[in-house]
């Protein structure tokens, strides 16, 4: 596929424009703004690295919805490398771009960016790139380091290649929304994030395009993530503290074979920085872990209850009975 296909009209469920170069996607987005959009339509981006799945789907029809009833819906589909450590999945990392195609259309796609390598980085790997600071050099940060420098790096690209007034990010990668969102503010850059709520398979486990490495033992192993974090929820909401929060969630993920954690952190989520011990309000419990070969992230939000809302005075431990 070397030219660009022929635009759906929006709402048609035919296949979407499908660009693989920049001077292709110049085209399809001035081919948009030259039909004279209503002033209240916008450009929507969503940008995925493809083996698309209902989460991602769940992106681009808020995407639609975000961008009007005549607007633009961009999703970009491209494998990253920047953003992959040398032992991790980049050449397995699973791909289908027509099967992609036929799913995006589906949620209200107008136009697909999936370019190469060497139309993303046409001079080789970038010699400036974005650093990510704090946010990324913690949690995720310790375990991958420079992946939050290279998803930033690319996401700045995407940003200028696609002028989008809004893009769409799940908050399933909650630190790298985070990031995200940091980034546009620190740089200035003219463009409205929005995060959309993980979506999870009926059993809870978060869909993710490495769910497709598990084996059915070891999907039934994962779903450890999410009954871990439901129950530090629990714990929260009951006014048992942070560290209550932790030691429910830590026990369930220690109890169960095949689970090797990476990290489990309760944090702020203006900073990911971990939040004190005496901590209420609102906050984010995030896990990392392996099953098998499989790295999976997971993350639920909290309200750390004061023990005052249970009628407890402040002080006296909770009772737990």
């Amino acid at each position: 596929m070397t030219t660009a296909e022929t635009a759906a009209p929006t709402g048609d469920l035919a296949r979407p424009a499908v660009v693989r170069t920049r001077a292709e996607l110049r085209d399809a987005l001035g081919a948009w703004a030259l039909s004279g959009p209503d002033a209240s339509d916008r450009r929507a981006v969503v940008m995925t690295m493809g083996a698309l799945h209902e989460g991602h789907l769940q992106l681009v029809r808020r995407a639609r919805q975000e961008a009007g009833p005549s607007g633009q819906v961009v999703v970009t589909i491209f494998v990253n490398r920047l953003q992959f450590g040398a032992n991790e999945d980049l050449d397995t990392y699973p791909r289908d771009l027509e099967g992609d195609i036929a799913k995006v259309a589906s949620a209200g796609a107008d136009v697909v960016f999936a370019p190469t390598p060497d139309v993303v980085y046409p001079d080789g790997d970038p010699i400036v790139r974005v650093r990510a600071g704090h946010v990324g050099e913690v949690l995720e940060g310790v375990f991958r380091p420079g992946h939050m420098d290279g998803v930033l790096t690319v996401v700045l690209k995407l940003l200028h290649l696609t002028r989008p007034d809004v893009a769409l990010f799940g908050e399933k990668d909650a630190q790298q929304l985070l990031a995200v969102r940091r980034m546009v503010r620190d740089l200035d850059i003219d463009v409205e994030i929005v995060g959309v709520p993980t979506v999870r398979d009926p059993d809870g486990l978060a869909m993710s395009s490495r769910n497709a490495y598990l084996s059915d033992a070891e999907r039934q192993v994962a779903l450890t993530l999410s009954r871990a974090l439901r129950a530090g929820a629990q714990e929260a909401a009951a006014g048992h503290g942070a560290g209550a929060v932790l030691a429910s969630a830590s026990g369930i993920l220690n109890d169960t074979a095949g689970v090797v954690v990476d990290y489990l952190a309760l944090v702020d989520p203006a900073t990911v920085d971990e939040v004190s011990a005496d901590h209420t309000g609102p906050a984010l419990l995030l896990v990392a872990a392996r099953v098998g070969t499989t790295r999976l992230i997971d993350n639920q939000a909290v309200d750390v209850a004061a023990p005052a809302e249970r009628g407890v005075a402040p002080g006296q431990e909770a009772s737990r009975e």
